[in-house]
């Protein structure tokens, strides 16, 4: 199998001529990148002097595209909830109305909705007395939504309402509209920057260390897993079976068993497994229950989806295009309760569904601080014109990467040491598969 290619140019707009008004002897050099070393001899484009692959750090330009008292920006969040939406908007108003002077900064409402005249959706003016406490919320002040819109009026409504930088929050649905939207402008020559600040609390996109929010969804599931297992522990033949978030990859799944040593299945997309027969799961976790007593079983909303799936199924998409899922903490939850009437055996289990409650709570403080950045990062971009692109941290480091090179998905390796790391903590089967 080929490794991916990837073009790690990032555009603008044109020359830069206006002085930064960035107190800060900490510019930029064209010539400090970072190196990107895991596929060197596939990637087309942005190397160093050496021929070896390297990305655009993130900070502030000397010179500036965008005039900040004639500079109106927009902030638009796209998609589901997730911990940290309000600390990015925050630092984002924050940084453009005190640091650079833009004072004109439009919080569109509903997502891509309320760039669509027929929705009929004002936008809210913002600015730090309206953003100074949205932390300690959950959520997005902004609100959210999801489905495709027309990318054509979406542009023509930037363009009617003289929209100079539109900054999109959002997970691989958003980001790949935002491609979409840079593509239209540039066609028509707008001078508009767009720029992406990526939301997944699956923390599933491709090339980045971490997504905001990722850290507290692992935080409020050890809280889950801690009652799940008081729960099994209370009761003869206890079981505690939660349902966490995950469709495509399980990072929350196998991070939060290991923060909290409680779990003892842990079942995610990545890595297929049966039901019945002599290595199966729920002879697995019969035998636990037989050795131990009592159990904590942890699965991702996208793990075991070939048990239910049948051939005829048809294919159903929710409004932003990804697969529906079959409910397979529900499934596992009839299936585990009818194996041990059939051995005769009695059990307790008790099943636990936090996922909506944990994608709405405030961000702790990890997240608060990388919110924070990527919003500074991101604002840094668009006033040098920078455009089509998202902030990103690697190795450590905040860099620019341009929208193809980050929408792939970032799945958990079976052969890897995350999961190697999962099994041994959790002391499950390395194949719970007949």
């Amino acid at each position: 199998m080929s490794s991916p290619i990837y073009d790690f140019t990032i555009a603008d707009l044109g020359e830069r001529k206006i002085v930064s008004p960035i107190n800060t002897a900490n510019f930029l050099s064209t010539n400090k990148r970072l190196l990107y070393d895991g596929h060197c001899d596939n990637t087309a484009e942005s190397k160093d002097s050496r021929g070896v692959p390297s990305l655009e750090l993130a900070g502030p330009s000397r010179y500036i595209y965008f005039n900040p008292t004639l500079t109106r920006a927009a902030i638009v969040t796209c998609g589901g909830l997730c911990p940290g939406i309000n600390d990015v908007i925050r630092s984002i108003t924050m940084q453009l109305f005190y640091r650079y002077g833009v004072k004109d900064i439009l919080g569109i409402k509903y997502g891509f909705r309320g760039l669509i005249p027929e929705y009929r959706h004002k936008s809210v003016q913002l600015g730090p007395e309206l953003v100074k406490d949205i932390t300690s919320i959950g959520g997005s002040i902004l609100s959210c939504s999801r489905g495709h819109q027309d990318i054509d009026k979406i542009i023509k409504s930037l363009a009617d309402s003289r929209i100079d930088i539109l900054f999109c929050i959002g997970g691989d649905g958003t980001m790949r509209a935002v491609q979409a939207i840079t593509a239209g402008i540039m066609k028509q020559g707008l001078k508009i920057a767009v720029v992406g600040i990526p939301k997944t609390i699956d923390n599933d996109l491709g090339l980045i260390q971490k997504s905001f929010g990722f850290d507290t969804a692992i935080a409020e599931t050890v809280h889950a897993i801690k009652c799940a297992h008081v729960e099994a522990k209370g009761a003869e033949n206890g079981i505690g079976l939660i349902k966490i978030m995950g469709r495509l990859s399980g990072h929350i799944a196998a991070n939060a068993a290991l923060a909290q040593n409680d779990t003892n299945f842990v079942l995610i997309p990545e890595v297929p497994f049966t039901l019945s027969g002599e290595n199966g799961f729920l002879v697995s976790l019969e035998k636990r229950i037989k050795s131990r007593g009592h159990a904590v079983v942890l699965v991702a909303e996208g793990a075991g989806q070939d048990l239910l799936r049948k051939k005829d199924d048809p294919v159903e998409t929710d409004p932003s295009g990804n697969l529906r899922l079959y409910d397979i903490g529900i499934f596992l939850k009839k299936e585990i309760e009818h194996h041990f009437r059939r051995i005769n055996q009695e059990i307790n289990l008790k099943y636990i569904e936090p996922s909506y409650m944990i994608r709405s709570v405030p961000a702790n403080a990890s997240d608060g601080l990388y919110c924070g950045s990527l919003g500074q990062y991101a604002v840094h971009a668009a006033m040098a014109g920078k455009t089509g692109l998202l902030v990103a941290l690697m190795k450590d480091e905040y860099v620019y990467l341009p929208l193809s090179a980050a929408v792939a998905r970032r799945k958990i390796d079976p052969q890897g040491d995350l999961w190697l790391r999962v099994l041994e903590a959790t002391g499950q089967p390395s194949s719970i598969k007949d």
